[in-house]
């Protein structure tokens, strides 16, 4: 997967259009991330022990992995895999050529 943990992505697509995030994370069977601060909905929890909150709370839902793109440099931006010449597998910027990974 093209996104990892960690990442800040904004989002392509939904109620939350345009909104940016930091990725919480990543479900590779799914296909659906986490985003910090976006895709909210309400849950209806019962209190479990004194000190677990209850009623009714808000918090953020998976998305799918095709409604968010790497926010690089004020936009979105695609991303792409190249082996280096020691051998490694590493995530490049298409737009500019750019290494992500560190």
């Amino acid at each position: 997967m093209k996104i990892k943990k960690n990442d800040q992505v904004i989002v392509l697509a939904g109620a939350d259009k345009g909104k940016t995030g930091k990725v919480l994370a990543v479900f590779p069977k799914t296909r659906r991330v986490l985003v910090e601060g976006v895709n909210f909905i309400k849950k209806h929890q019962r209190q479990t022990s004194a000190n677990a909150p209850s009623g009714i709370i808000e918090k953020e839902a998976a998305m799918h992995i095709s409604n968010v793109a790497l926010f690089q440099d004020g936009k979105a931006a695609k991303v792409g895999y190249k082996f280096l010449d020691d051998g490694r597998k590493v995530r490049f910027l298409k737009a500019g050529g750019e290494i992500i990974d560190r």
